[in-house]
């Protein structure tokens, strides 16, 4: 049994985290915090959890937490995360980190990205990234794991076995991918007003997605040399769930049996990546750890589609799927 604490514990991601932790036999919730004044009941910002958890939200720096538990979630901001989780490493606690701070290789690119200087620069590059269908033997054992991005994961997840494989070239490489609202985050903001985006969708972040240069650096390692890639979000009315539809040149001679071959060999053995004959819906996965991806092969192009629950797969059913492969644990405890 381990002890687990959450930073930052008021979003949907945290609350998703708290549902499927409370499924898993080896977990036990020693400590949420939030940077709210006081200390108001979990149940009372989150009513799902009303009579289930009867814990408050603490205000406590990262070295008590440290002194609580054997693991900690770090829902917080990018910048805000790194500078609470370096108190708490170096011990024995482990962490998961929900934000991008540790998901750059390098610290330039994160700061050119994301305006400002890395609060952690010597860990910078170290950190295991927290897809474990590519990275689980980094996984295993880790101390600190970057939890991937939303965005990421679904593009990632349909891409990186095409790109191994050859069978798709390192250029010319188009990602559109639509998200629910819940993956702008619990805060209000004009843009996910009710009236903004009801019966409506809309790109965003049109060639400046902090989630871009995520994609291109896995993707380049897993292709073996840099790859280019236009990413378009679009936010779309709907509560959760995100569908990829990735377009690639594809190498000379490659035909679609090659390429589903490739992804179902790449993903035979993998617990949550169903590689599907039909067209993947946001519906087929929504509250579920599952990825499901098809591609179909039109002219000298392939479109690779992958659809995951943002809150799930791109969030905290992956945070937990990394945890159980750090401390050991069936990898599908409490995801299935």
């Amino acid at each position: 049994m381990i002890r687990v604490g959450i930073l930052g514990a008021t979003g949907y991601t945290a609350l998703e985290l708290i549902k499927l932790l409370l499924r898993h036999p080896e977990v036990e919730l020693a400590c949420l915090t939030s940077r709210q004044e006081g200390n108001p009941h979990v149940a009372d910002v989150h009513p799902q959890l009303s009579g289930r958890v009867d814990m408050v939200l603490e205000r406590l720096d990262p070295s008590a937490v440290a002194d609580r538990v054997d693991c900690v979630f770090s829902c917080l901001p990018h910048a805000a995360s790194a500078s609470a989780i370096g108190p708490i490493l170096g011990g024995t606690t482990k962490v998961v980190d929900f934000s991008a701070d540790y998901r750059l290789g390098d610290a330039a690119v994160y700061q050119l990205w994301y305006g400002q200087e890395h609060p952690d620069q010597d860990r910078v590059g170290k950190v295991a990234y927290g897809l474990p269908e590519l990275f689980r033997k980094q996984l295993a054992g880790a101390d600190l794991v970057a939890n991937p991005g939303c965005y990421p994961t679904a593009a990632i997840l349909g891409l990186a076995p095409l790109f191994k494989a050859k069978l798709i070239t390192s250029d010319d490489l188009i990602i559109d991918a639509k998200s629910g609202v819940s993956g702008a985050g619990r805060t209000a903001k004009l843009l996910t007003h009710y009236p903004e985006c009801n019966e409506s969708i809309m790109a965003y972040g049109v060639g400046q997605h902090r989630h871009t240069p995520e994609i291109a650096q896995i993707l380049s390692a897993a292709a073996g040399s840099d790859i280019s890639v236009l990413f378009t979000p679009h936010l779309t009315p709907m509560d959760r769930g995100i569908l990829s539809t990735s377009y690639a040149r594809l190498s000379a001679g490659v035909a679609e049996p090659q390429v589903m071959n490739a992804l179902r060999e790449f993903y035979e053995h993998e617990p949550f990546v169903r590689v599907v004959s039909h067209l993947p819906a946001t519906k087929h996965v929504a509250g579920t750890n599952f990825c499901h991806v098809t591609a179909k092969v039109v002219g000298d192009r392939v479109i690779v589609l992958s659809c995951i629950d943002n809150l799930i797969k791109g969030a905290s059913g992956a945070a937990v799927q990394n945890m159980n492969l750090m401390f050991g644990f069936d990898e599908t405890t409490a995801l299935v």
